[in-house]
């Protein structure tokens, strides 16, 4: 509790940390709206968009300000030499990893309900004057419907997993630009190299196995044809952030700080 009180007092009287969430619900809830607003369904043409999926595009960019948000925590201390004050506070360095992850990922929990509640409401007001009305069977979003409630839910969880993955990484890079290029590099190389993937067994196995598979969360349509299921694609991340915060919680254990 101690190390928890201690870091949501540094974290809070941050300036950075408050501006980044905001950038990242804006971004999250802009993004989205831009897309829908690209995006339209012709009077009398059949549309097999998933309006779910599309309404949540915007995770796929705030993404990259969660991993700036849970990188900065340790990195920074890391860079100002405030980590041996923090160690000598708090000896136990699991214990400092586990309270910085701990708050961040609280945080953009709630920054991200935010975030995907505000998509979900550009979605009701944007989608039905774009031709995705119920005239041409397209029901408005809500989260009573369990596909669209679990699509929102999963994109919250899919923030936080970024955050932790992305905490661990900062333990075991120390460097807070280095740090955030590995984590981009991690959560947007995959796809490219995906996409230049001929071979069809390969190209399934990197969809399968990268963390990006968790945006499968957003899937309400077609999940037959998606390389993983939307849960399991989820766990595949959740696999991802384990190992990260193991490693860095190893290397911040073992070396000196």
């Amino acid at each position: 509790m101690d190390a928890l009180r201690a870091e949501w007092l540094k974290l809070r009287t941050v300036s950075s940390s408050a501006w980044l969430l905001a950038g990242m619900v804006a971004l999250t809830v802009g993004v989205g709206a831009t897309v829908m607003t690209a995006n339209r369904c012709p009077a009398g043409t059949t549309c097999l968009e998933d309006t779910t999926k599309l309404s949540l595009s915007g995770v796929q960019f705030g993404q990259a300000v969660v991993a700036v948000l849970a990188v900065l925590p340790l990195c920074n201390e890391y860079s100002t030499g405030m980590i041996r004050v923090t160690l000598a506070a708090i000896p136990r360095r699991p214990a400092v990893l586990a309270a910085k992850t701990a708050i961040v990922g609280g945080l953009v929990l709630a920054a991200g309900t935010v975030a995907i509640l505000g998509s979900l409401l550009a979605a009701r007001l944007i989608l039905p004057g774009h031709g995705f009305d119920a005239a041409d069977g397209f029901r408005p979003l809500s989260l009573a419907d369990s596909a669209t409630l679990r699509a929102a839910a999963g994109s919250v969880l899919y923030l936080a997993l970024v955050a932790l993955l992305s905490s661990g990484i900062a333990a075991l890079v120390r460097d807070s630009a280095v740090t955030v290029g590995v984590v981009l590099g991690v959560l947007y190389l995959f796809p490219v190299i995906a996409a230049f993937v001929g071979n069809p067994v390969w190209h399934r196995r990197i969809e399968r196995y990268s963390p990006m598979a968790g945006l499968n969360i957003q899937a309400t349509t077609g999940l037959k044809a998606l390389a993983i299921g939307p849960w399991a694609g989820l766990g595949v991340l959740a696999i991802w952030a384990t190992a990260a915060l193991l490693a860095g919680g190893l290397a911040l254990s073992r070396r000196d700080a």
